[in-house]
């Protein structure tokens, strides 16, 4: 007997019964032998519009979200305009982002970034405008370093999304990256419009401030963080960074072991409180804290870095430079610790190593100036430069600026034209400089030039070792000047001492410099006429100064450096401590007594009594840390014998 061939007709009935099967099965929450079949259908019928839209759906249930969306879209393709197809897609695509952002996130905190980002991309592919996705590979790009494409994800975002605090927040730390701290802070403020209770948020706010040393407001930024969030002990530590700062020392030890009570193994407090007792010259104390934030955190170079500065203090020159290599064995490119390690080699006079090591100053976190940024070339010593025209610059401070515009006159031996860059108050004085520049100050015109250089690397353009030093004088009192001055204190007795006590109180090592007027007064003998030689005089101090009428004083009347340079030649001696005029007074050849800490500044070198920089130049040095008292008996004494 023939057997009957089925019918289209009858087959597409059957389908039908079989669909209506699969349905009530699924709906009476028998999924498995839904999904079963649902793919016997496909197999005879590939393109059968309910079974691949039902297997879509019990995919997306089963967490099966890639063969879900598969199956959806081929369902969609049969029917564009079908709405529950595409009601389910887009519940399967949510479901699915989800999981694989939930996956990302967690790779993410692992510190697995190259794991992290091909989940992002893959979720962002599917949908451009995953705002979470956006925002997320916004957060890992700039922990990645690549800050500004992970503004570009962030902005993205937020085009999308306008109230997503997360976003602003994350967008405000790489701006902070790229410097752009104005911009962070703006963005960490919409942050806190949007989220008011945004602890992290009131924290990298607190971090901007403190970086543009706005170091009230980022205390206040940093408590509010804490009002939120009591055990934040991140913001305890950054607050304890800013109180140090502002020179409140215990303050600043006592947020720091706010943040220990809160968090015992967070090495980064440990090396901060580190900080916070070596401004206190608790030496050792501060060597026990790195030596702990190195136990939590072995390979924690920043650690080893603070801890070669402390032993550098100690005047342990060779343990500190082994700790600076092992902070550079595990991060190369640290800047702070080349830039530490070139002025321990200073210190030490190791020019050669240290003048390359000084180089690394440019690309310091806290560094005060950026490198200029000219389409002319940097000279280093290389090129030729005769018939050329050299732009020379200061970078740092007066001092900085005073002591190496020696050099002014080695770049116009090579036969270049000078242009020299100084500020305002350098310029009467510096118009007697050898070599002939062409004076500018900062932010005017500047004239063509071939060349540029900073001032503070002519030393390294020009190979120089300590034998290689002319300690002569290079800089001239303008004649006008010298005669005013002369005429005003024609009258005062001999010998003429001048005194210099303190340099600015914002200067990064003032504390160990500076010497209180109460301390440095008992240097006064009887006889010599004194001069105070300072422009600014500290608050702190004038009480003490009145009650000193041997002392004369012109602060008001020292209008620039050439008035202060005027005044310094006309003494007999000069006693300072490490302030510009001891560079002013050892560059115009005056006698100058120079009272320097226990380890000085790298310029003054150890263990001598004069220095190759300057031939008039006194060193004083104290015996021990802290120890100006015999420093100051010391220098008493010389007065006293006469000694000038």
């Amino acid at each position: 007997m023939k057997k009957s061939i089925p019918s289209a007709k009858s087959k597409a009935v059957a389908t039908l019964e079989t669909i209506h099967a699969a349905l009530a099965l699924f709906q009476a929450g028998k999924l498995m032998e839904a999904e079963v079949i649902c793919q016997q259908i496909l197999i005879g019928a590939p393109n059968h519009f309910d079974a691949l839209h039902l297997l879509g759906v019990l995919k997306s249930l089963a967490k099966d979200y890639e063969s879900s969306l598969s199956l959806l879209d081929q369902a969609a393709a049969l029917k564009p305009d079908n709405q529950e197809v595409q009601k389910n897609r887009r519940i399967s695509v949510s479901q699915y982002q989800a999981v694989r952002i939930g996956e990302a996130i967690a790779l993410h905190q692992q510190g697995r970034f190259a794991e992290a980002e091909p989940i992002y991309l893959a979720v962002l592919e599917l949908d451009t405008e995953q705002v979470d996705a956006l925002q997320l590979i916004g957060a890992l790009e700039a922990q990645r370093k690549n800050h500004q494409s992970a503004i570009d994800y962030l902005d993205r975002a937020l085009t999308i999304k306008p109230d997503y605090a997360e976003a602003y927040n994350n967008r405000g730390t790489a701006l902070q990256e790229l410097k752009r701290l104005e911009e962070a802070l703006a963005s960490y403020d919409q942050a806190l419009r949007i989220k008011p209770d945004y602890a992290a948020a009131y924290y990298n706010r607190g971090n901007a401030l403190k970086e543009l040393k706005r170091l009230e407001e980022a205390l206040a930024s940093y408590d509010q963080a804490l009002r939120i969030k009591p055990d934040y002990a991140e913001a305890y530590s950054n607050r304890g960074n800013a109180l140090r700062e502002l020179k409140r020392l215990e303050e600043s030890l006592a947020s720091h072991d706010q943040a220990l009570r809160i968090k015992p193994d967070y090495a980064e407090a440990y090396s901060n409180r580190g900080n916070a007792l070596q401004e206190l010259k608790r030496l050792d104390e501060a060597l026990a804290n790195y030596d702990q934030a190195l136990r939590i955190k072995p390979n924690y170079a920043e650690a080893y870095s603070n801890r070669g500065n402390a032993l550098r203090e100690l005047k342990r020159l060779d343990e500190a430079l082994a700790s600076y290599d092992q902070a550079l064995r595990i991060k190369p490119n640290y800047a702070e610790a080349h830039w530490n390690e070139s002025l321990c080699r200073l210190l030490k006079g190791e020019f050669e190593a240290g003048w390359q090591k000084y180089e690394w100053r440019w690309l310091r976190r806290d560094r005060t100036e950026l490198p200029r940024s000219y389409p002319q070339p940097l000279w280093l010593g290389k090129e030729d430069l005769a018939g050329k025209t050299v732009l020379l610059y200061g970078e740092q401070g007066f001092g900085d600026t005073l002591q190496f515009s020696r050099y002014v006159r080695h770049v116009a031996a090579l036969g270049a034209e000078i242009v020299l860059e100084v500020p305002g108050a350098l310029l009467p004085l510096f118009s007697e400089l050898e070599g002939k520049p062409t004076l500018v100050t900062k932010r005017s015109s500047l004239p063509a030039f071939d060349f540029h250089c900073p001032l503070m690397s002519l030393p390294l353009a020009f190979k120089t070792g300590l034998a290689d030093i002319d300690g002569a004088p290079h800089l001239r009192v303008p004649e006008d000047r010298l005669t005013a001055w002369k005429t005003r204190i024609s009258a005062a007795g001999t010998p003429r001492v001048g005194l210099v006590w303190s340099g600015s109180a914002v200067h990064k090592n003032d504390s160990n410099r500076s010497i209180s007027l109460g301390e440095f007064k008992h240097l006064l003998v009887n006889g010599p006429a004194f001069f105070c030689l300072q422009k600014e005089i500290r608050e702190s101090d004038q009480i003490a100064l009145k009650s000193l009428p041997m002392v004369r004083t012109f602060a008001s009347d020292l209008t620039d450096f050439a008035d202060t340079a005027a005044l310094v030649s006309l003494m007999d001696v000069v006693i300072t401590v490490d302030t510009s005029v001891a560079h002013l007074a050892g560059a115009l050849g005056k006698k100058v007594w120079i009272l320097l800490p226990y380890v000085p500044d790298w310029r003054w070198l150890l263990d001598r009594s004069d220095s190759p920089w300057y031939d008039s130049a006194t060193l004083f040095r104290q015996p021990k840390i802290g120890d100006w008292a015999s420093v100051i008996d010391t220098v008493r004494q010389r007065l006293q014998d006469r000694a000038i």
